[in-house]
Parts: C-alpha cells; structure tokens; sequence
C-alpha cells in the first residue's frame, strides 16, 4: 500500500545537499557560534535547509544548545486574557517576537484552580523553559522571584515598580505618576470630589500604585480623601458596573471617578448611566491604557494612553539580551509616564467649547 504523505526532510539531506557533516549542520541550525564554522559554510547549510524547508525539532536543539527555545509569561490568570486587553496586546506582541526569533510561548498562571502560588518556579526547575516574563505579580510572589534570581534564570518583570527584589530587571509605566496626572487632569477641570474604582484587587502592586497616585493627588492640593470614595472591581467590565453600583447605593457624593483601566470604565459607564447620570455633565470619568475601544466608547473615553504593544517588545528583547548572556540596554529599563488622551468622558471638551461661546 503506497502513502502520497510527503516525508519529512532531514538533517542528513541537508548536509548532503550542503557538502558538510551532520554535526555542523546541527551547529549551524542551533545557532552555536563558537564551533569554528565559517560565514561561507554557515550560509551553505542555511541555503540548503531554506530549499528542503528542513526545520530541526524542539529535542534536537535542546541536545545541540543546552535550551529549549521556549519562554513563559506568567500572568494571574489564563482567564485575565479574555478581558484585559492591555494584557491581551502584550501577550500579542511577546508571542510576535517569539515567532520571529523561532521560540515557543508558554502560558502560566499564578491564580488558576490547582496551581499553588509560585508554580511557575517548577518550569524552571524542569528546564522546561529559558527565561519568563512575568506580568501582575502579587506581593506574596516576591520569595519565589528571589529564588529565581538567585539561581540565574534570565526573567523580566513587566512593572516597574513592582518589587523589592534586588537584581532583577523590571520595565513598564511609572503607574504613580501617571495617575497622579490622570487625577490632577479631573482636578484642574474643578473636581475636587473624586472617585477611584481599581481594576482588580489590592494584592497586585499595580492596583495599589494607582491608588496611591490617585491619593497623593489629591493631597497635594489639601484634599482629605475620604475612605468611602475607593472601590475594588476584578478585572472584567462587569466588575466594574457593580464597583461603581456600590458607590452610588451607598450614596457618596463624587463628580468624577478614576477607573484603574479602561476596561473597569466601560462598566462604570454603564452603571452611572442606569442611575441617571450623564458623562461627563454629572459626573467627569477618566480610564488608564487607551485600549482600542476607548475612543468609541460613548461618550468618548479620556485616558492614559500606555503602550503595551512597544512594551511586549522591549520586554523580549531584555529577556532575549540576558538569555544570550548580556546586559539589557538602560534604554528598556525606563520607568515611562503614560500620556493623557483628551476625548469627551472627562468634559475638558465641553469647557472649551463653553468658553469659545461666551
């Protein structure tokens, strides 16, 4: 009985096709550059593995190079990835470098039914990663980051003022400041009454610096902050709705609300509409990431415009700099001020246009 399935090429057709051996075949394909092979010869066995479209397996490079070609993003939860889209952009543009560089992705989470916390530390010590990239990191995770930093495991954190961990290379936004800006913006708009509702709990670093930009704010302008203004949502435009429900059921007074993402804003919409108040007349409102819908958003949502896409790629290249055995350039390693976008949820707009009719 005779198969049309066309076989796979081989590393032995390549050399033969090349004129080399097989072991440099593997050399070369591996990218081990310390073997004495020459440009001429390199370029030799690329061409022929390019004309057979010869791509040498997971175990193959594993055996050559002593890595496995795969990273790891470790996120709270797998689930987050459905209703974050700053998160979904980054996990985007990481896997895009990925691809380009011919690494594997993986996933893992710290939250998710089953795992215990730091059980990311296990793809370490299986060897079944290179280097990670860990996002959202709670505070009870700092032991587990120590560890990993004490045994060399190449890993950058996305957040850069997310930890205490002496040595370890983190990047991001300075998510202090910018909420200070954000909540300074609705303050020179005449509101001194602000509301802040978070994008999660007050477990995660991020959570707790926007709080504390928010908070600084307005103290820096002798405004006492009321305990009552803060709500807690979970990630998810629902649990924005029903943080924003509480703060209008329990009656506080506010005349403008700081969500800790946009997505948290989406629902906020929602629930100060069903109750009767009109963005931005009522009550001003202002998010945190500019993710793609924000700008049709009704109305039209004022933000902080992060990058999370420029991010992913900054990320992998300091993790792919430290895997190589180098130093990430300084340039990666800066603490960013997210940009304020003007659009109409805030009411800057409605001013202008007041003051050009008078």
């Amino acid at each position: 009985m005779s198969s049309n399935k066309k076989s796979r090429p081989t590393s032995i057709q390549v050399a033969r096709r090349a004129g080399v051996s097989r072991t440099a075949v593997s050399f070369v394909l591996n990218n081990v550059t310390d073997q004495g092979i020459s440009a001429a010869t390199r370029e030799r066995v690329l061409q022929a593995a390019r004309e057979l479209g010869y791509e040498p397996n997971a175990a193959a490079r594993m055996l050559a190079t002593g890595t496995t070609g795969t990273v790891a993003i470790v996120i709270p939860s797998a689930s987050h990835l459905y209703a974050d889209s700053f998160l979904a952009q980054l996990f985007a543009s990481v896997n895009e470098v990925c691809r380009q560089q011919g690494l594997k992705l993986l996933v893992e989470s710290t939250e998710d039914e089953g795992q215990e916390a730091g059980g990311f530390v296990n793809l370490v010590r299986s060897r079944s990663i290179d280097g990670l990239i860990v996002v959202n990191l709670r505070t009870t995770e700092h032991e587990h980051l120590q560890r990993l930093h004490d045994a060399g495991v190449p890993m950058v954190l996305f957040g850069r003022n997310a930890t205490n961990v002496e040595g370890i290379y983190s990047m991001g936004v300075d998510t202090i400041r910018s909420a200070r800006i954000a909540t300074e913006h609705l303050m020179n708009l005449g509101h001194e009454r602000i509301a802040y509702v978070s994008f999660a709990k007050r477990e995660y670093h991020s959570v707790s610096e926007r709080e504390r930009g928010w908070r600084e704010a307005l103290e820096a302008r002798g405004i006492e902050v009321d305990p009552a203004w803060a709500e807690y949502a979970d990630i998810d435009a629902k649990s924005g709705y029903l943080a924003t429900q509480r703060l209008i059921e329990r009656r506080v007074k506010f005349t403008a609300l700081f969500a800790g993402n946009d997505t948290i804003a989406f629902g906020a919409i929602k629930a100060l509409t069903e109750a009767g108040m009109r963005i931005p007349q009522d009550v001003a409102l202002i998010g945190y990431d500019d993710i793609p819908l924000a700008a049709f958003a009704t109305p039209s949502l004022t933000t902080m415009r992060t990058d999370p896409i420029g991010g992913g790629r900054d990320a992998m290249q300091a993790l792919l700099a430290q895997m190589q055995g180098k130093t990430p350039e300084k340039s990666l390693l800066v603490q960013r001020i997210a940009e304020l976008v003007i659009r109409d949820s805030c009411g800057a707009r409605l001013a202008t246009q007041a003051k050009a009719r008078r």
